[in-house]
């Protein structure tokens, strides 16, 4: 239920409330949502928690995934995604914009603005997405300095470290700095772009007991497997980061161009959402009801 209509909101915080999802024994599945109506689908899906993408947000806003969002940008989608779903969110922190105490002001505004967790990465600027070539990375010591600001930072946040070492630096580079970062205070490692399924299954071997986190991006470098086979190979939460962002930009895509062509989008109204079915989504008549409930007119003493 959204929150202005729930009269039982979480007592808990989003992130005490994401760390017993990956404590459990299954894995935590999260879906990318890139506003607040994905995030109600997604939940009453029956997902647990959720993604919030940089790639995802700065696609949305038509800009490439450089590095080029802001704190405040991704505040704001944070904002109404949790506010939408009452879930706890995993939002892609990318480097941290800056250094450490802007990585503790990242840290802050992201869960006054209600993530559960936070993810940031060992690349440095321009960042590029991690299934991409030539890629950058901080030290090690440099990005365990970032972790450990976000660390102290926090107050319940679960901090996640992904390291983008596979591609220049092997297994071997990638474990390293994972226990690295492990060290400096991350909860969870996400090692990016994996490109086989023994390199994800040496990563968890070499990392006993360690959350680890999978990315299924499609049109990436990791072979597509489901959250079964992840949590077959060692892995706590798997996440599909822009797959609605896809879908949704591809159907766009497909709607605009038939309204140009046909001057009338009839030939999709069978794929589209009805107003009644979009109005049950967003929950439009329980706030109809909870306004006249709360609403009514008080006429003035004489």
């Amino acid at each position: 239920m959204t929150y202005l209509l729930s009269a039982d909101l979480p007592a808990a915080s989003a992130g005490a409330r994401f760390r017993s999802l990956i404590e459990r024994d299954a894995i935590l599945q999260m879906p990318g949502a890139h506003n607040g109506l994905a995030a109600i689908q997604a939940r009453d899906a029956g997902f647990e928690a959720l993604y919030l993408s940089g790639a995802a947000v700065s696609a949305a806003m038509g800009l490439p995934d450089l590095g080029i969002l802001t704190v405040d940008d991704m505040a704001f989608h944070i904002r109404q995604i949790a506010r939408a779903s009452s879930l706890p969110i995993l939002v892609d922190g990318d480097t941290g914009y800056g250094e450490a105490l802007n990585v503790m002001h990242m840290v802050r505004s992201f869960e006054d603005a209600g993530a559960g967790a936070v993810q940031i990465e060992d690349q440095i600027l321009p960042k590029k997405c991690g299934h991409l070539n030539d890629k950058h990375l901080a030290s090690p010591q440099d990005m365990a300095a970032k972790v450990n600001a976000a660390r102290k930072a926090r107050r319940d946040l679960v901090i996640v470290a992904r390291t983008d070492a596979a591609a220049s630096e092997g297994i071997e580079g990638t474990v390293a700095r994972a226990k690295l970062y492990l060290e400096a205070g991350a909860d969870a490692i996400f090692p990016e772009a994996l490109t086989s399924v023994d390199m994800f299954r040496d990563v968890a071997q070499r990392l006993p007991g360690v959350k680890l986190l999978a990315n299924m991006t499609e049109f990436g470098r990791t072979p597509a497997l489901t959250a079964a086979e992840f949590q077959e190979l060692g892995y706590r939460m798997v996440i599909w980061p822009v797959s609605s962002l896809r879908v949704a930009a591809k159907a766009q895509e497909e709607l605009f161009a038939e309204i140009r062509r046909a001057g009338t989008p009839k030939a999709l109204i069978a794929r589209m959402q009805t107003r009644a079915e979009l109005y049950d989504t967003i929950r439009y008549f329980d706030y109809e009801t909870l306004d006249r409930s709360i609403v009514t007119t008080v006429l003035p003493s004489a």
